[in-house]
């Protein structure tokens, strides 16, 4: 499929969530029905009529147990994506490019996740012997994805200059964002330079506010061709352009083995994103960048084209990322303020602010990149009205 065939062929036509909380009472199943019901009623689409679904491979709950409780039809399309937070853009563009081919017609995409309850933590279990991919890595320490990322984050300091300071200016705007979205788990909690700077180590130099919450929740999508969109209910969100990307020699967060550690999978997945695009990054008015630790938004705003190597941590510093910036980024408060689930949230305050209905609303907003996981396996999306 050329890329012309895909450009802005699909659109986002309906949202839906569930409450956020660190712990709620509902399964996963339950969390996933309720999403995707409200996010059919914001579209105004009837359940028969869902014939595509995408989720994570790290979803419990299997495609006909969300197809058989919602009253969905028969089903053309289903797929799911690896590498958990760089999953959601994946899911998002299959299941785009399925109805641009004329597979299916209108498709659903979820995530659902009971981060309150331990037995979901994936990184809480130890393993007797390793004798995977994680050979290469948990021997020397690096147990955790708060290790990984710390460790490139020493490495960017050391070759670029950048402080804890400059770090902590994506934590406290995307916490000064969460502050004003009533659905934020941090709405309440305002957070200064000094508390941040006092707060307890992670992962040197990460410390408590650079790592995304433990949350339990569920956003879903409802996704539609262009021509259908125009006869329902919401404005529709084009998705103009989409792309996959994993780098040479990638292994899993450890993005570190080949000759740059900081040309990640988001350096592949731009440039074949750029490639498609009519749009460039100086064209995008926000941008929604996967933050399950804040050095992740960094990385991602130098490879996604938006400063230099080795600017982002001034870029953020300078206030381009806040209110009435440059390119305002996780208008909601993201992963590390509003809710941590896999980055969809992100998707869904992309929406928001393409409808013009965002709580940190972007004055004017047409364009909106979304991304996820810099240091996995990857996806991004160009979004538009």
């Amino acid at each position: 499929m050329s890329a012309g065939a895909f450009k802005d062929r699909t659109a986002i036509v309906g949202i839906g969530q569930t409450r956020f909380a660190k712990s709620l009472p509902e399964t996963e199943l339950q969390l996933a029905c309720i999403a995707i019901r409200a996010a059919l009623g914001d579209a105004g689409i009837n359940p028969e009529e869902v014939d595509a679904l995408g989720c994570f491979t790290q979803e419990t709950t299997p495609e006909f147990e969300i197809a058989r409780n919602l009253g969905f039809g028969e089903l053309h399309f289903f797929s799911q994506v690896a590498h958990g937070g760089g999953a959601i853009c994946g899911a998002v563009g299959q299941v785009c490019s399925a109805i641009a081919l004329g597979i299916a017609k209108v498709g659903v995409v979820w995530r659902s996740r009971k981060r309150g309850d331990p037995s979901k933590r994936q990184w809480a279990g130890v393993q007797p012997r390793i004798d995977d991919h994680w050979k290469w890595s948990r021997p020397h320490g690096l147990s955790r994805p708060a290790d990984e990322v710390a460790m490139l984050m020493r490495r960017y300091m050391h070759e670029f200059g950048a402080t804890r300071e400059d770090l902590a200016n994506v934590a406290l705007t995307q916490r000064a964002y969460a502050n004003a979205n009533p659905d934020a788990l941090m709405r309440e909690k305002t957070l200064g330079l000094d508390t941040y700077l006092n707060a307890r180590m992670i992962a040197e130099p990460l410390c408590l506010f650079d790592n995304c919450l433990e949350s339990d929740g569920a956003v879903a999508l409802v996704i539609t061709s262009a021509e259908y969109a125009r006869d329902l209910k919401q404005k529709p969100v084009l998705v103009h352009a989409f792309s996959q990307g994993m780098n040479r020699e990638h292994q899993l967060m450890t993005d570190y083995h080949g000759p740059d550690p900081f040309h990640s999978s988001s350096a592949a997945t731009a440039r074949n994103l750029w490639r498609q695009s009519d749009l460039s990054p100086p064209d995008i008015d926000v941008a929604q960048i996967y933050d399950a630790f804040s050095p992740l938004v960094l990385f991602s705003l130098e490879n996604y084209g938006f400063c230099g190597r080795g600017e982002a941590a001034a870029f953020a510093a300078s206030g381009a990322i806040g209110p009435g910036g440059q390119l305002p980024v996780n208008t909601s408060g993201g992963s590390l303020s509003e809710v941590y689930l896999h980055g969809v949230n992100l998707v869904t305050e992309a929406v928001r602010q393409l409808r013009g209905t965002a709580a940190n609303q972007v004055p004017g907003a047409e364009s909106c990149l979304v991304s996820s996981c810099d240091s996995t396996p990857n996806g991004a999306l160009v979004l538009r009205n």
